[in-house]
């Protein structure tokens, strides 16, 4: 119980850490239909659980062991993060329909970017591959356990972006100019050109 205890206070820490994903369904909440940011995050989730899954079936020590598959991985999801990136700041929204969508960001959309920003982040495998043994008992299967401290992180991640997701629907009607809206998928597509270079010239 104590190293469950520690493992939750840790990975609390960590959701709560700002971060690419943070940026999507942010921007997802703002000046959209509430369903297309839980679809963001629902993409999110998914992702989390994926390397989770991965790494319970030792993927991620392959991951981790091979410095071309870790590069090529990594290459592509910076690669995806700056093309999404220049999508917002060449083309941001400027207005919102009548049901509080937009053409640009469908549900599936939202949740397509969600999940691919973290398939293609092997960051996350390594980190579970680091991170998790440390609170896995002695007498547990680390498979297993793995897969269920993931699956913790996941649910965590979950409710904290359903807490961002209320918090930011509340002020999205003073959000509803179309220079706020572009000005804010600006600066969403700023970071993640940002967030995607840090990737790519990330070591290890």
């Amino acid at each position: 119980m104590t190293l469950f205890i520690a493992f939750l206070i840790a990975a609390t820490l960590l959701t709560l850490t700002p971060g690419v994903d943070t940026a999507m369904v942010l921007r997802a909440s703002l000046g959209s239909h509430r369903r297309v940011a839980f679809c963001a995050a629902s993409g999110v989730v998914l992702g989390c659980l994926a390397s989770g899954g991965a790494v319970s079936l030792g993927l991620g020590i392959v991951l981790q062991a091979s410095e071309w598959l870790y590069l090529a991985v990594k290459l592509a999801g910076a690669a995806y993060l700056i093309w999404l990136g220049l999508g917002l700041l060449l083309q941001p929204r400027k207005k919102i329909d009548s049901d509080g969508s937009h053409p640009g960001l469908q549900p599936w959309v939202a949740f397509r970017q969600g999940l691919v920003t973290n398939l293609l982040n092997p960051k996350i495998g390594i980190f579970y591959v680091s991170f998790l043994p440390q609170f896995i008992p002695s007498e547990m299967s680390v498979s297993l356990y793995s897969f269920f401290l993931a699956s913790v992180h996941a649910v965590l991640t979950l409710l904290w972006f359903t807490l961002l997701i209320l918090i930011a629907s509340r002020i999205s009607q003073w959000m509803q100019s179309p220079r706020v809206i572009s000005r804010f998928d600006r600066i969403t597509g700023g970071l993640f050109i940002g967030f995607g270079a840090r990737l790519a010239l990330s070591q290890g």
